[in-house]
């Protein structure tokens, strides 16, 4: 099983969360898409740990062998039909949480996420 990662699944692997570690574990693959990438550095731009931080994504795509998945023609033409998706149920998403899902659905990954909202995407399949 390819598992893409959310910001907030790895945001539960730092802080210890062992059903987190397990699902990693897992895995066959692990995906990290560069929306994810951009949102973690924000993180750590703005926090108190930034090199701290930066190490530990490096090991930790280092130990996992995560590949990072950049946004492709195909994705931004997922992108614009999960909007138009989302529109018509009335039920919208952050743009970025747009954007992951579309590399997920586009790379046939299961989405790690602790986001419900994820849940409103026809054909995504999201565990966390």
């Amino acid at each position: 099983m390819t598992l893409c990662i959310d910001t907030n699944a790895y945001s539960r692997l730092m802080t210890g969360d062992v059903a987190v570690k397990e699902l990693l574990e897992k895995a066959d693959s692990i995906i990290i898409p560069t929306i994810v990438l951009g949102e973690l550095y924000a993180g750590f731009e703005t926090g108190t740990r930034r090199e701290e931080n930066r190490r530990a994504l490096k090991l930790f795509m280092m130990k996992t062998g995560a590949t990072v998945v950049a946004v492709t023609e195909e994705t931004a033409d997922r992108y614009g039909l999960l909007v138009k998706e989302l529109r018509k149920k009335g039920k919208p998403i952050p743009t970025n949480d747009l954007w992951i899902a579309s590399i997920a659905l586009e790379s046939g990954a299961q989405l790690l996420s602790y986001d419900s909202h994820f849940n409103v995407i026809s054909g995504l399949r999201v565990i966390g």
